[in-house]
């Protein structure tokens, strides 16, 4: 066999080859590519979830995306280390100033900390957390209908409280009726 023979056995080898694993590879990197996408959106959706959510404190999307943390940004020890940090300062019982405190700066360490993994570190920075906007006119409404949740449930529970008072005068004026004899005196 012949040198050019040869090389025409190995070039339709070499064809051959790679018309059976370009494919394979390609379909392989197209799959990575795609994982890694969903991963970052799914930080992503964190990330803006915790930072437009932190002006009205909790709410049902800023407890679930602070659940999702440990399992989203496993990969991410940095992340991890400060949402545990965050999660230990959120852990008091009646906190004081201080301890609120506490929580605020954690809260902001951790999407400091999260804003760097996603490759912001030099367009969200702490002092960027810490003004987000808020207009006056919604700070206003929300801080009226707090007003108005906590006036109600005073008054409930005022009202409860007279209803108790009431119903136990009562009983007791019925129970002492009910002991009398038509003539007015007590039953021995």
């Amino acid at each position: 066999m012949a040198t050019s023979d040869k090389l025409m056995i190995i070039s339709i080898i070499v064809n051959c080859i790679a018309i059976i694993v370009a494919p394979i590879v390609s379909v392989l990197i197209a799959q990575k590519l795609q994982d890694w996408g969903k991963k970052r959106q799914d930080k992503m959706d964190i990330f803006m979830t915790l930072m437009t959510s932190r002006i009205y404190g909790w709410t049902p999307q800023s407890v679930n995306a602070l659940n999702s943390i440990d399992i989203i940004f496993s990969d991410e020890p940095e992340v991890i280390k400060q949402w545990r940090n965050y999660y230990k300062a959120l852990w008091v019982n009646n906190p004081d100033d201080k301890q609120k405190q506490t929580m605020i700066d954690e809260q902001e360490s951790l999407l400091e900390t999260m804003a760097k993994s996603l490759g912001y570190k030099d367009s969200i920075t702490l002092k960027t957390i810490q003004k987000p906007y808020m207009p006056e006119g919604m700070f206003n409404e929300m801080q009226m209908q707090n007003q108005y949740k906590t006036n109600q449930l005073q008054a409930m529970e005022l009202l409860i409280s007279r209803l108790q008072n009431s119903s136990g005068e009562n009983q007791n004026g019925q129970n002492e009726n009910a002991v009398r004899k038509p003539n007015g005196r007590k039953h021995k």
